[in-house]
């Protein structure tokens, strides 16, 4: 039951920050008090239906007073594991089958928000009147923000400088991803040009590989949790997308490629995870049902390029793909079918790679502002602001790197930030792993680690940020921790 007001209370802190503007203070006050009514109410034992219920009617009430939002992830670290179902992912068809846009991927409902992405560029056109180019904090509250976090600076909250663990299981064969698991401090897996993949344990100490998954007959070229994380995606040049089972490591479902060529990369449909999108040597994207192993009718279509990189905004409406022509396409998906409209095209840099594409709809708590983080074979790492429904790009930073023609990637740090500014990291040739805050006009690294012998092809986050994992050429993983003050 508890679960219901936790719910509750995560709608509630959504909205916090619009409450008494001219009285922070107070918004921290009204939280907590919050939070403490509704864990004494959670003891009553009320009707589990009215309580969903009110539920709904509160994120009714709540849009029209304040309008609406659309960020969906930023309290799921904090509820999640109260609130996950135990049902497996190829079980949870039915949860879409009657209201896709209204069930979580984990089987509880989940309100998506009706804002617009014009909206958003309607609120963050005024803000950013009076503010110098690249700043992204609008809003003279940030202080109070600082205060609730500490008042520690955005360097001192990205201080990582100890290696925690290194692994090399797969040395001499280049990891081309590695990813932590979905709001988890201590699990995560990675993928390699040797074949095969590992799910590494970081508890009990000390850390091991927990399991390696065999069966692909080349290099595996992507992979993605799936947001319960009882089950992983993998696509390879042997042309085969496989899902496995995380528990035991046992293959579910080999899916060939509809097209027999070489699966580059993969992603889960965050709102529905038995749909994943692929990407091939054949220029062509495809989104597949993982229960029955077959394309999606309609959910198909092609670019200009070997597609090397994908990515869903978080309601998962616009689907992102990234080629090796330089050209960024944004297609419109239907929650319903499956069925992928195309939308728009950018050409960042012809004939560059695009060799990761990243989604968030919030910089950080301070700063609504929807974003695409692009690495492309151009020396730099390109911050874009996404205008519109359909996925329209606008150049809005960008971060010198070395990047010319490795499959290097980058991610935004996970937790949204009550700090002025907002971090992202990234790989880069140069063997180094990169902190950038992207409000700073000049001096924008934050941090820089140093460790690796060969480029730096992908970095992770774990959901609290007190681990970072980065990847390399070589094959190596390094566990970075965060300084303890």
């Amino acid at each position: 039951m508890a679960a219901v007001w936790q719910q509750v209370l995560a709608v509630d802190a959504r909205y916090n920050a619009y409450r008494t503007p001219n009285f922070p203070q107070f918004r921290t006050q009204y939280i907590r008090r919050r939070s403490q009514l509704l864990r004494e109410n959670a003891k009553a034992g009320f009707d589990p239906l009215l309580r969903k219920q009110y539920l709904r009617l509160r994120s009714q009430l709540l849009s029209q007073r304040y309008g609406p939002l659309s960020e969906q992830s930023s309290f799921r670290a904090a509820y999640s594991n109260s609130v996950r179902s135990s049902r497996t992912t190829l079980d949870r068809m039915e949860d879409f089958e009657d209201d896709p846009r209204a069930q979580g991927a984990r089987g509880h409902r989940r309100s998506v928000s009706r804002g617009s992405y014009q909206f958003q560029a309607q609120l963050n056109r005024a803000a950013y009147d009076d503010r110098p180019p690249g700043s992204l904090v609008p809003t003279s509250v940030a202080e109070a923000s600082r205060a609730m976090a500490g008042d520690t600076t955005l360097s001192e909250n990205y201080a990582f400088a100890g290696m925690y663990h290194i692994f090399d299981q797969h040395v001499d064969s280049a990891v081309p991803k590695v990813q932590f698991a979905n709001d988890d401090k201590h699990l995560l897996a990675c993928c390699s040009l040797d074949g095969t993949l590992s799910i590494l344990a970081l508890v009990p100490a000390p850390p091991s590989v927990r399991l390696v998954l065999k069966g692909h007959l080349r290099a595996v070229t992507d992979f993605a949790w799936s947001l319960s994380n009882d089950v992983i995606v993998s696509t390879s040049q042997d042309g085969t997308l496989r899902i496995w089972n995380t528990e035991d490591g046992r293959c579910i479902r080999e899916v060939s490629d509809p097209d027999g060529s070489e699966l580059l990369c993969c992603t889960f449909q965050p709102m529905n995870n038995n749909l994943t999108v692929v990407g091939n040597s054949k220029h062509n994207v495809h989104v597949v049902n993982i229960s029955t192993g077959k394309k999606v009718k309609g959910g198909s279509s092609k670019l200009t390029g070997r597609v090397l990189s994908l990515s869903f905004d978080a309601p998962g409406k616009i689907l992102w793909a990234g080629d090796d022509r330089g050209s960024i396409f944004s297609f419109l998906f239907d929650m319903a079918t499956g069925k992928l409209t195309k939308a728009k095209r950018l050409v960042v840099s012809e004939g560059s790679s695009i060799t990761s594409i990243s989604a968030r709809s919030w910089i950080s708590r301070e700063a609504r502002d929807p974003s695409l983080l692009i690495n492309a074979c151009v020396n730099k790492l390109l911050l874009y602001r996404v205008v519109d429904n359909e996925g329209t790009l606008q150049l809005k930073r960008s971060f010198t790197i070395q990047h010319g023609s490795q499959p290097i990637h980058s991610i935004f740090c996970p937790l949204m930030s009550f700090r002025q500014g907002a971090c992202v990291v990234t790989g880069s040739e140069d063997m180094c792993v990169y902190f950038f805050d992207v409000e700073r006009n000049t001096k924008a690294i934050v941090n820089k680690l140093q460790g690796h012998s060969a480029p730096v092809l992908d970095v992770s986050f774990n959901c609290d940020e007190s681990l970072l994992a980065s990847s390399d050429a070589k094959g190596m993983v390094i566990i970075w921790r965060r300084e303890q003050k």
